[in-house]
């Protein structure tokens, strides 16, 4: 399976450059998954889709301010961190830039010594592993000096930091935002609530492994980072129950789609557990998990639109960016939504 067979050509007027005004009145895309069928909505109608019973599961992870800005203490090099993966005691995995500048013992300060990070160990693609060093709490220091991590095909300025977050983040440690949960608003989540619709969480901090790009031919050699998932007793019975009465599992966003089939590969049911997860899901791949996915329009040969193609087919997919090109669908993070059913 060829990387290019993922390909498309897409204008570059159509990659949002912010949200709109109103979250739910974003356009949504239906595909039916078998029969490569299209329809053309407004996001708030996602509702006549859904079905008393139907289990609506949400990535609620909250994004931190996780680029930071700082000097080497040696030489006044400036250098930026993108925090990725706490892993303990003060340990986390970074983005650095410009790595060759940060070697181990490396010390880089932000806002005048608030914060220092030493640097412990060098890793492939830009990676460094340092201990922070600071005094307080460190996501009220992040909240100081930190800015939010936007994609870097989006060039412009957000105003209002909330629009990066889901109505429902409530789990700190995010280094992007789960955007196929950005469309939702609260009224819209009540009003999926008295249909019968169940809705349950799980988290998963989006780090490098969702939107690290494939850089090899043979999609089956792409290796993903790992990131950090967490399901809790509640989600994991509703979820059971769903599975043994036959009820739909509607998925919001590839991340979710991640930890849900992550889960039930490991443990063959769901259950409450935390862990961290490498799952690459490509065409071949056979959903245990999800049966219906809400999502929005992928990067070309990435991860994701390999994801989202795996649930329906390639072409389908295809076919349906295709059309969404046509119609002027906005795309990427802040763009436009699609159910696959």
């Amino acid at each position: 399976m060829n990387t290019n067979d993922f390909d498309f050509i897409l204008p570059e007027y159509l990659i949002a450059q912010h949200p709109i005004n109103k979250r739910d009145e974003s356009r949504l895309l239906v595909l039916d998954k078998s029969t490569g069928d299209i329809k053309h909505c407004q996001f708030k109608e996602i509702i006549n889709f859904l079905h008393p019973n139907d289990v609506l599961v949400l990535n609620n992870t909250k994004v931190i301010p996780a680029r930071i800005i700082g000097i080497k203490e040696e030489t006044k090099a400036v250098i930026q961190l993108l925090l990725l993966k706490d892993q303990g005691n003060n340990q986390w995995e970074c983005l650095t830039k410009p790595a060759r500048r940060v070697k181990v013992g490396t010390i880089i300060s932000f806002g005048n010594g608030k914060l220092k990070a030493k640097c412990l160990q060098e890793l492939d693609e830009g990676i460094r592993v340092f201990t922070l060093i600071y005094e307080g709490i460190l996501y009220e220091i992040l909240d100081e000096l930190g800015s939010m991590p936007l994609p870097p095909y989006i060039h412009e300025k957000i105003t209002k930091k909330d629009r990066y977050q889901t109505v429902y983040a409530s789990t700190l440690g995010s280094s992007a935002a789960p955007t196929a949960g950005l469309h939702f608003t609260k009224e819209l989540l009540d009003e999926i609530d008295r249909k019968g619709i169940k809705i349950c969480f799980v988290t998963l901090h989006i780090g490098l492994g969702t939107f690290r790009p494939v850089t090899v031919t043979d999609v089956t050699k792409h290796v993903m980072h790992s990131e950090y998932y967490e399901m809790d007793t509640q989600t994991a019975n509703i979820l059971n129950a769903a599975k043994s009465n036959n009820y739909n599992i509607i998925s919001v966003g590839t991340t979710t789609t991640r930890t849900l089939e992550t889960i039930i590969n490991k443990y063959d049911k769901f259950k409450s557990c935390s862990g961290w997860t490498d799952i690459f899901i490509y065409p071949g791949y056979k959903f245990k998990a999800v049966d219906q996915l809400i999502t929005n329009f992928h990067l070309p040969k990435s991860t994701l639109l390999m994801l989202v193609s795996a649930l329906s087919s390639k072409e389908k997919i295809l076919n349906a960016y295709d059309e969404a090109i046509k119609k002027n669908y906005r795309f990427f993070s802040f763009g436009d939504s699609m159910f696959i059913k």
